[in-house]
């Protein structure tokens, strides 16, 4: 008999901190950060309570690069990836337990800010009457090509018909 189970965690939040990309001795990149995520409800009174939680992401090999590259502080993501559970020995001596989101899947939203070899840059409103001018023009010219290709569908012979 088989039994069947899942570790799945999906989350999306911001990220707390910029990633931190290292490699190990081998040579396997990992990437750390943190996320919030929030949440918010109402009381029976009528106040408004928030709650916020705080995760560790782990991702590693070709995704920590990803990461490394594409995500930066602030920006909102949606995350895939299994929870892990690990102990290790601090420093001081004391034993220390640690809850990871090990890294399957990341999907970065897009909040009008863009990257440039490797910063980012506020958009300007000029810039993006510019896109909206030139995404109109193209619908138009889009529209009218699509028109005309329709017309020349129209003569179509029925022997052509497949079926």
């Amino acid at each position: 008999m088989s039994s069947r189970s899942m570790n799945r965690v999906l989350l999306i939040g911001n990220l707390t901190r910029d990633p931190e990309l290292k490699y190990t001795p081998a040579g396997t990149a990992v990437c750390t950060f943190g996320i919030a995520t929030n949440r918010s409800w109402m009381t029976a009174d009528g106040q408004t309570k928030e709650d916020t939680q705080y995760h560790r992401i782990v991702a590693w090999q070709k995704l920590a690069e990803l990461c490394g590259k594409l995500l930066s502080k602030g920006r909102k993501v949606y995350l895939e990836g299994r929870i892990t559970y690990r102990s290790f020995v601090g420093k001081d001596g004391a034993q220390r337990n640690i809850t990871e989101i090990v890294l399957d899947d990341f999907i970065v939203f897009w909040d009008g800010r863009r990257m440039t070899e490797g910063t980012i840059e506020e958009p300007q409103e000029k810039k993006a009457d510019a896109v909206s001018q030139d995404k109109t023009q193209h619908e138009t010219i889009t529209k009218e090509e699509s028109k005309q290709e329709l017309k020349e569908d129209e003569t179509v012979n029925p022997e052509d018909i497949p079926f």
